[in-house]
Formats: structure tokens, C-alpha cells, sequence
């Protein structure tokens, strides 16, 4: 696979991808996002800086434009981290894959009180 618009990604992603300067998919990206795409589970390890954030992140949000909402609702797709960091890292990835959509991401972490969480999700209207 030599280019990221061979996996048939939305124009909008496409561009964000190109702006944040992916030139090609890396070998992770490449095995899993086809799977992903046609909604199989996946399990992948490779090393640090391969791209597996965009990896599951680039099908999840392909989805999400695929099957737009017809009204605002609760969270259509939860990522669990196993630290503040991470989370944190995954959201400001998947921002920047989502820059050209309507799509909204949204951090939720320990630490922060429940009702300082609902007034963002209230606020954001997830859609």
C-alpha cells in the first residue's frame, strides 16, 4: 500500500492527514486499517512512533462519517487508556485526524469531578 487515499478514507481525513504530514501508511497502519474499515476486531504491537494511534483511529473516525447522526446523543465511540498521558496523546491525534469533519473529541480523565465532565459533554452537544 503506497498512499493513504488507497484505503478509501474520506477527502476530509485525507486532508488532515496530509497536513499533519503522513506521507505513506506505515507497515501498522497499513495491516490494520483495511481490518478496521470492515469493522473486524483487531489486535496489534509494533514499536513506539508506528502509527498505531492513526491506525484504530483513522477507521473509527471513518465510521462516525460514514453513519453520521441525524440528532445530537451520547458518545458513539469510547477509547479506554491506561493513563492521563496517553489519553490525552490519543485525543490530541485524533483532533487533528478530525480537524475537517464536524466531528467532536472529547478527554475524559481521573481527577477531574463528575459534574466538571457533564457540563463539558452538555456544552459539546456530542454529535
Amino acid at each position: 500500500m503506497r498512499t493513504f487515499a488507497e484505503l478509501d478514507l474520506d477527502p476530509q481525513l485525507l486532508q488532515a492527514i496530509d497536513e499533519i504530514g503522513f506521507e505513506r501508511p506505515t507497515a501498522v497502519q497499513a495491516g490494520v486499517i483495511p481490518h478496521g474499515m470492515d469493522g473486524r476486531d483487531i489486535m496489534a504491537s509494533a514499536p513506539t512512533g508506528t502509527g498505531k494511534t492513526a491506525a484504530f483511529l483513522l477507521p473509527a473516525l471513518q465510521h462516525l462519517l460514514d453513519f453520521p447522526r441525524q440528532k445530537p446523543g451520547p458518545a458513539r465511540v469510547l477509547i479506554l487508556t491506561p493513563t492521563r498521558e496517553l489519553a490525552i496523546q490519543v485525543a490530541d491525534q485524533a483532533r487533528a485526524l478530525a480537524k475537517y469533519t464536524e466531528l467532536k473529541v472529547i478527554t475524559i480523565t481521573g481527577g477531574i469531578s463528575y459534574q466538571d465532565h457533564a457540563e463539558i459533554l452538555v456544552r459539546r452537544r456530542i454529535s
